[in-house]
């Protein structure tokens, strides 16, 4: 699995690169800043120029979504995203939203504060809960894990990979989201991944961790 699934450590938040028949699917794209050091591991690990089937967002952050329009006008990837999430990355409507740690506080008031209208793009393609990602050379399917924002998304491999986004995290320890739309939508969302058949969880925030370390709130 790991040889699969590739961290892009782009500081405070993770990209991931998985391996597809053919080529590659990027999974988050860090903040606009961070272009040139996300397109540079993308040359390097042959994703760039050619071999980058399309890029996969688990929520429309900028945090998340802050170099889409780089990989479109540069390189003319297709971006995928859940709807629900569709007006954030259009309009860069944060919404409002409650935080239940200090990280999820600070997240929350730097939100809007880090939203710029250079970064914002219209994505090509909608995922859709259950879908497989087969047609894109990805053994995996889509798991709609609304709390964090209303279209987040949670990916997981068949061989036992998940990539979850911002409903968990891991800078000290795994935990659970602390910036959230809606607790009961993303309670809700942590019930159904405990349930996945995966080993390893791959968070936005953090490193990757076993999942037998599934936090237990």
């Amino acid at each position: 699995m790991e040889e699969n699934i590739s961290r892009i450590d782009l500081g405070f938040v993770n990209a991931y690169l998985l391996q597809a028949a053919g080529g590659f699917v990027l999974v988050d794209t860090g903040v606009s800043k961070d272009w040139q050091k996300l397109e540079n591991e993308l040359l390097l690990r042959g994703a760039l120029p050619e071999s980058l089937k399309l890029v996969i967002l688990t929520h429309g952050d900028l945090d998340h979504s802050g170099n889409c329009k780089h990989l479109q006008e540069k390189y003319g990837l297709k971006i995928a995203i859940h709807e629900g999430d569709y007006e954030l990355v259009t309009k860069g409507d944060f919404g409002k939203r409650s935080a239940s740690s200090l990280l999820g506080k600070f997240i929350n008031i730097m939100g809007n504060k880090t939203n710029s209208p250079t970064d914002l793009f219209e994505p090509d393609l909608f995922l859709t809960d259950g879908q497989r990602l087969d047609e894109f050379g990805v053994p995996a399917v889509v798991i709609h894990t609304p709390g964090h924002t209303t279209g987040s998304i949670s990916i997981l491999t068949d061989d036992g990979g998940l990539l979850v986004g911002d409903t968990l995290g891991n800078f000290v320890k795994p935990v659970t989201g602390g910036l959230f739309v809606s607790k009961t939508d993303l309670q809700n969302s942590l019930s159904k991944l405990r349930t996945c058949k995966a080993e390893t969880i791959y968070p936005g925030h953090g490193k990757p961790f076993a999942f037998n370390e599934f936090p237990a709130k």
